[in-house]
């Protein structure tokens, strides 16, 4: 009798002690829901300890929203192990699984219930899936931005920024636009990215430099022509130029170069929406959004009887003035990096610039704007030997204008002031180049070829404020 007494004892400590250790949160009832044993962690998952929990019935504990819902209340229902998803006061979440205990003849003895705390993976959960998002919202600005940039677009200086939100406004109507600019700023560039945005990107993207036919080409080119219209002519005849851009964009690059009677011709489709190839009598329609370009003055060119000045009202909806590339440092300094970067990509090279190129290429006046920096650059890049591409790789043009600009400024040897003193005013005037030029203390730091802590250091000495 003692042993039998001994073992039930024992066995009741062991199973308390299982209770009281456990990782889950156990909670043992008998078959009418009253708590007979509870772990000790009942107070850090439901706020009440455990002594106040004794003796309690779960379903008197639902209603007071301790358990929400019941799982022992649930298997006391079905007779059925469950398993639940359970909010508990302070919003945490648990995952409970809850067995029935049955006696020899069928009846209920008791129901055991595991609780574990789900809150914090939960937490961990949204915010992986915030991140996730975030991630995925990131790469879609990349790959943007990626497209952007192999496009050539850079719109860091104030000019290039206003340009680039009248491209949004304008991409959004079909209304004609007429970019003016020097020859290599980017007129094209601007075209595409109008298209890009434009309700058009699906169809075709049509170019024509209107300066590189010759005259006696550029009608059919444009028009298109039938069956033997002419000497030379291909037997099935030949779609024209407006007609592929048809659902999509066309643009007339160098159009101040377009001869007076084809421009009498391009005014007509333009306002009817409909063509006659060479040699034909019958009317295509067309539907296209037109986008005009050149370097030319076409007000002054209607003053002198060169061009129409119907057709310049018409194409004159929206004016896109592009400024040259020496008026934009800005964006020489981001279009440098962009294209390195891209170059460095397409060559499977890791080619970078030297403080003092990238200084020279900023100063230099671009005459032939971005077109001229993407030729200079990709020069430099394939013809060096070296990873750092310096002052010997660059263009003689480049260097003699750098060595013309530095005998115009005031010679450091002739004033009279120590070494320090002199290293110090060229390093304050480069800090403050860089400043102006750069939007973060990194950028400044990776265009001086120095440190961020020293750059910061630095511009506290000689008080002066980055972007």
């Amino acid at each position: 009798m003692m042993r039998e007494e001994s073992t039930q004892k024992w066995m009741s400590r062991v199973l308390e002690a299982i209770v009281e250790t456990s990782r889950d949160h156990l909670l043992i009832t008998d078959h009418e829901g009253y708590i007979r044993l509870v772990g000790d962690s009942s107070y850090e998952i439901y706020g009440i300890g455990k002594d106040e929990l004794l003796g309690k019935n779960v379903i008197e504990l639902e209603k007071k929203k301790v358990f929400s819902p019941s799982v022992t209340r649930k298997v006391m229902d079905a007779k059925t192990p469950q398993t639940i998803m359970q909010e508990i006061p302070g919003g945490r979440k648990l995952m409970v699984m809850a067995f029935p205990v049955w006696n020899e003849d069928g009846s209920m003895h008791s129901i055991i219930s595991y609780s574990h705390d789900l809150t914090e993976i939960m937490e961990l959960k949204r915010r992986y899936e915030g991140l996730t998002e975030q991630l995925k919202q990131f790469e879609t600005e990349i790959e943007e931005l990626r497209e952007k940039h192999q496009e050539g677009f850079v719109a860091v200086s104030q000019p290039m920024q206003a340009i680039e939100r009248l491209i949004k406004k304008v991409a959004a109507v079909d209304s004609t636009v007429l970019i003016l600019g020097e020859s290599g700023v980017g007129k094209n560039v601007i075209a595409k990215e109008i298209h890009r945005n434009s309700r058009r990107a699906g169809g075709q993207f049509v170019e024509i430099n209107c300066g590189s036919i010759p005259e006696g080409l550029l009608e059919s080119e444009l028009f298109g022509y039938e069956a033997g219209s002419f000497t030379g002519a291909a037997k099935q005849g030949k779609q024209g130029i407006i007609e592929m851009a048809n659902q999509g964009t066309l643009l007339l690059d160098e159009l101040g170069e377009l001869p007076l009677t084809l421009q009498a011709k391009l005014l007509k489709v333009i306002q009817e929406k409909r063509l006659q190839r060479v040699g034909s009598t019958q009317y295509r329609d067309v539907d296209f959004r037109l986008i005009a370009a050149t370097n030319r003055d076409l007000e002054k060119m209607v003053k002198e009887g060169k061009f129409r000045q119907d057709l310049y009202f018409r194409l004159n909806v929206v004016p896109i003035h592009v400024p040259p590339l020496r008026n934009r440092p800005e964006d020489i300094a981001a279009l440098l990096k962009r294209v390195v970067r891209s170059l460095n990509e397409r060559y499977g090279m890791d080619k970078r610039l030297d403080p003092a190129v990238t200084h020279a290429l900023m100063q230099y006046e671009w005459p032939g704007n971005v077109r001229e920096l993407e030729n200079v650059l990709e020069r430099m890049v394939v013809t060096a030997d070296e990873d750092v591409i310096t002052s010997q790789h660059l263009p003689a043009e480049i260097r003699l204008a750098g060595e013309e600009q530095a005998t115009m400024e005031p010679s450091l040897a002739t004033s009279k002031m120590s070494l320090r003193e002199a290293l110090e005013q060229v390093e304050e005037k480069w800090l403050r180049y860089a400043s102006e030029h750069c939007r973060t203390t990194g950028e400044i730091a990776e265009f001086l070829g120095i440190s961020q802590p020293s750059v910061v250091r630095k511009l506290q000495k000689y008080r002066i404020r980055s972007r």
